[in-house]
């Protein structure tokens, strides 16, 4: 039986291209649960707003039941392939949690442009105050976890 195979940069531009229509339709399904109140502030979901840890993996942001089960969902979703093929390799891993770290990225930044509470002109630090650390117009966490995302991808393909 024939198989399609695309070339290793076939692969990335697929894989990119998957990332963010995932992340566009969760955007769309998260500003369907969340609406305007950001962060699940307005969600019956439990929350620890302070720890240290979470100032040090988390952005300084609450950690809520929310986002716990969301992250755990997505996390799984993107080692999905591996469990379904069967195969399970350091690149390939590299690969699941680069493309994990860029769909939180896209998704997070398709919130604010998809949301009609909000759009991609109120994307800025005074009014979104559950990204606490800012750079050069974004959350660092865009610009960590870009980083390590595209050094992922290197190591993956």
């Amino acid at each position: 039986m024939p198989v399609f195979e695309l070339s290793h940069a076939g692969q990335f531009v697929a894989t990119l291209a998957a990332i963010v229509v995932a992340a566009y339709v969760f955007a769309r399904v998260e500003v369907e649960i969340e609406g305007d109140a950001g962060w699940a502030a307005n969600l019956p979901t439990w929350r620890i707003e302070d720890h240290p840890l979470l100032d040090i993996f988390w952005g300084g942001r609450a950690l809520t039941g929310y986002h716990a089960w969301m992250f755990s969902f997505i996390g799984v979703i993107f080692h999905f392939p591996l469990a379904f093929m069967g195969q399970w390799s350091l690149p390939l891993e590299a690969r699941a949690l680069g493309a994990v770290m860029l769909f939180w990225i896209v998704e997070d930044y398709l919130w604010f442009v998809v949301n009609p509470a909000f759009g991609w002109r109120r994307f800025k630090r005074e009014l979104v105050p559950w990204h606490k650390r800012w750079f050069a117009g974004a959350p660092v966490d865009y610009w960590m976890f870009g980083v390590v995302s595209a050094l992922l991808f290197w190591y993956a393909y």
